[in-house]
């Protein structure tokens, strides 16, 4: 009976070593010092320790030694992971090379840094940024966007802020990349991107994804939220803060807990009403649905005729350098199609 009952205990230790070596020599690979055969060494080092302390666990001699050296080597390399710091310092993309900031005197909001490139392709733009003032009390609603690549379950998603006039200002949570550096969902996961709000016109970051990409092809859902407006104030200023405060201490992205979508979420609990946190969030391509059912979008239509009306890539395309750009992409558009969303594609995808 007392091996019965210690049978769970040790199968929990070993699921543990298990998880727990996976974790420390990705890490490595991906975080450690910058020689690639460096990193490779040191985290086969690290998963033998680990197999080593897995093995020990099967004889009574050895186990609680292999147990302890490990959990040493264990500390050391979470101690070092603790100390990784993200820095603002870095040769970056000509994209994400300026930070936005802005500064604040009442309802006026002025915003540095608002990028707006003139693309000729997704790779080849000339920069241009600017700084604009809006007038807080002149918010009239708050856009989400979704944009698809690899079928229905992931997406893309940020917030495009509309006030009266005709303006639009889009802030897309994304990672910021050095030079040479791509995207990878796996080192998102270790501490290889700092986080960066891309704070843009919408002819620059609706229209790369609608006019430029294409390998692979990007599908752009733009839906207006429902709620009461003073609600969308708190959600731009809680957006402010969060801008000045990267500028002011970096932050790292991360793959799974702070990224493009549960960033979005953390943002509206500024909100009492926020909703609540879903798996919908995490599998962000479902969040537009589940923003449907939380009475959040327009609920008078089906949600599959509301997708197909949010739908602006064609209308993106027609638009594409014009100056009321913003209002072209929102216009009625009930004879359109709604396109299959792309069941495959890249993961390793450029935000």
């Amino acid at each position: 009976m007392k091996h019965a009952v210690a049978i769970p205990g040790w199968i929990l230790l070993a699921a543990s070593i298990i998880a727990s070596g996976a974790w420390g020599a990705l890490a490595l690979y991906y975080s450690g010092p910058q020689a690639p055969v460096v990193q490779a060494g040191l985290a086969a080092t690290f998963a033998l320790a680990a197999l080593l302390a897995l093995t020990g666990l099967a004889f009574r001699r050895w186990r609680w030694r292999a147990l302890a050296a490990y959990l040493v080597l264990f500390a050391a390399v979470t101690a070092w992971w603790l100390g990784i710091e993200p820095s603002n310092d870095r040769d970056w993309q000509p994209d994400v090379a300026r930070l936005a900031y802005a500064t604040i005197e009442g309802d006026r909001i002025t915003v540095h840094n608002i990028r707006n490139f003139a693309y000729r392709s997704e790779t080849d733009y000339t920069p241009a940024w600017y700084d604009k003032t809006y007038d807080l009390s002149k918010l009239e609603g708050v856009d989400l966007v979704a944009v698809y690549w690899m079928g229905p379950a992931i997406a893309h998603t940020f917030v495009s802020f509309a006030f009266a006039g005709g303006d639009h200002l889009a802030i897309s949570i994304e990672t910021r990349k050095e030079k040479g550096e791509a995207y990878s969902t796996i080192k998102g996961f270790f501490r290889q991107y700092e986080l960066y709000y891309v704070v843009a016109d919408e002819r620059d970051v609706i229209r790369l994804r609608t006019n430029y990409r294409h390998d692979p092809p990007e599908d752009v859902y733009v839906y207006r939220t429902q709620g009461r407006i003073e609600n969308g104030r708190k959600l731009f200023l809680e957006y402010v803060r969060k801008m000045n405060a990267l500028k002011a201490e970096p932050d790292f992205y991360n793959t799974l807990v702070n990224n493009c979508t549960t960033d979005i979420w953390y943002n509206t609990r500024v909100n009492a009403t926020h909703m609540q946190f879903s798996w919908k969030i995490l599998a962000s391509g479902y969040v537009p649905e589940y923003l449907y059912e939380s009475g959040r979008l327009d609920t008078s239509l089906p949600f599959p005729q509301l997708q197909r009306l949010a739908h602006v890539n064609a209308r993106a395309q027609a638009a594409d350098t014009a100056a009321d750009f913003s209002r072209r992409i929102r216009e009625p558009a009930a004879a359109n199609p709604k396109p299959a969303l792309n069941p495959s594609g890249s993961g390793n995808h450029q935000q």
